[in-house]
């Protein structure tokens, strides 16, 4: 009954931001995307996949969810006992929902390979509606990468367990 009871330490990361629904709105998302992910010390190839992953759909979300006097959210929230990053973003436009262009397009035409590029490196992606008129395109980017020391979710020091040995 007065044994100390181990404390377990979830982080998880979650990050929310509006922003205008013009290209540097787009920009700004990407670089306050990898400024957060940084932060948190997600591992280089989840942040590099994640740059692109932004890039594109906040691209998506400018070019062709925009509403005049409306802007765009960007969330990101990190699961990393489950080594999972999601990233959504949301517009004003639920009339148009995000369809992969085909594969036998122009080879030379310089627009249409933005979700191809997401489903090239999201695990999962797909679309949902955000009320009341709006939509969420949402990515789910696995972490494959080795945990870095002190950042392990499994580790005894992130679960607060002693290891038994001795103490320096």
């Amino acid at each position: 009954m007065n044994q100390a009871t181990p404390h377990v330490v979830a982080r998880v990361g979650a990050f929310t931001q509006l922003l205008s629904s013009t290209r540097r709105g787009a920009r700004l998302a990407r670089l306050l995307a990898v400024t957060e992910l940084r932060s948190w010390g997600v591992s280089q190839d989840l942040t590099e996949r994640a740059e692109l992953v932004v890039a594109e759909l906040t691209a998506n979300a400018v070019l062709h969810g925009r509403v005049p006097g409306r802007c765009f959210r960007l969330t990101l929230a990190l699961g990393p006992a489950a080594g999972r990053l999601r990233i959504e973003v949301s517009d004003a436009r639920g009339d148009l929902h995000p369809l992969p262009r085909p594969t036998d397009t122009d080879p030379l035409g310089t627009t249409g390979r933005g979700l191809t590029l997401v489903t090239a490196l999201a695990d999962h992606w797909d679309c949902i509606p955000y009320p009341p008129s709006g939509k969420t395109v949402r990515a789910d980017l696995l972490d494959t990468s080795p945990w870095p020391p002190g950042l392990d979710p499994t580790s005894p020091t992130i679960l607060g367990i002693s290891t038994g040995g001795p103490r320096r």
